[in-house]
């Protein structure tokens, strides 16, 4: 199921505090990366996940090679790889946090059987969606043709 509504997606990003972002890139281009920047800027503290980046330094948090490295409590992992990968992350993620709430699969990712497994823990799982696209939308903030959708003043 990749249909969800607005009071659900909402009611998630406003009890999440503290998000892995697995699969993020250290290159400011790529979307893993901007979308990590912009929830670290709402507040949300993002712990970086990438093996390949193991030990640098990304907004302030040291980038861990794995969930597993991760000490502090988790809120929901983010997960910016391919489907086929999920099934080990989401296994990482269950067994690494007893008390998380979302597993949250990036646009074009979708897992039904990992899921399937978080949902049977309790774990609500949202997929083939963004957080920073849904923030922005949910909370007023999309932009539309390079400006805000707020009023725009300017003085000539």
């Amino acid at each position: 199921m990749t249909d969800y509504s607005d009071e659900h997606l909402k009611s998630i990003l406003q009890r999440t505090k503290t998000v892995a972002v697995v699969g993020v890139s250290i290159s400011p281009v790529r979307p893993s990366y901007y979308v990590a920047r912009y929830l670290s800027l709402k507040g949300y503290q993002v712990i970086p996940v990438n093996p390949g980046h193991a030990g640098k330094d990304l907004f302030g948090q040291t980038v861990r090679g794995n969930l597993s490295e991760i000490t502090e409590p988790v809120d929901m992992v983010d997960i910016f790889r391919r489907s086929e990968a999920v099934p080990p992350i989401v296994d990482e993620a269950l067994e690494a946090f007893p008390n998380l709430q979302t597993i949250w699969m990036q646009i074009g990712i979708e897992h039904a059987e990992a899921a399937a497994k978080a949902q049977a823990r309790s774990v609500d799982v949202i997929m083939n969606r963004c957080p920073k696209i849904e923030y922005q939308r949910l909370f007023g903030e999309l932009r539309m043709g390079g400006f805000s959708t707020g009023i725009i003043s300017s003085k000539l």
